[in-house]
């Protein structure tokens, strides 16, 4: 009887897998909501007429769809936000080079870190 019973248990439930976290990584939002931030300092710009010509209105659409995707943990998401940042990492440094404006090289600094952020480890084995 006890051969019987051994067979009748039902089987030990396996681990279910783990559903993917929308915000595993804090500075993933940190660097989204900087995208987010520029988007909208370009469409405002945009806007205004004063600061950016109209063609920047795809730099803007190129830095909200980073955003939305890197919070989604999206692999090509995260391509596009470590493009942007080092490009704009690239082009602050070069501004401050050249025009030796300060604020320059605190932006592409910040850029350079959300850079080296982006592509830790940690950071890519999350990433779908």
């Amino acid at each position: 009887m006890t051969g019987e019973t051994e067979k009748s248990e039902a089987p030990k439930e396996q681990p279910q897998p783990t559903r993917r976290q929308l915000l595993p990584l804090p500075g993933l939002a940190a660097i989204s909501l900087y995208l987010l931030v520029l988007a909208v300092v370009i469409v405002i710009g945009v806007v205004n007429g004063h600061h950016y010509p109209p063609l920047f209105l795809l730099l803007a659409a190129g830095f909200l769809s980073a955003s939305a995707g890197l919070l989604r943990l999206l692999r090509w998401a995260w391509a596009l936000a470590l493009s942007a940042v080092l490009l704009l990492a690239v082009y602050n440094i070069w501004f401050f080079a050249s025009q030796h404006q300060f604020p320059a090289l605190i932006q592409g600094l910040l850029n350079l870190v959300f850079f080296l952020y982006l592509v830790r480890p940690e950071v890519r084995e999350r990433l779908w």
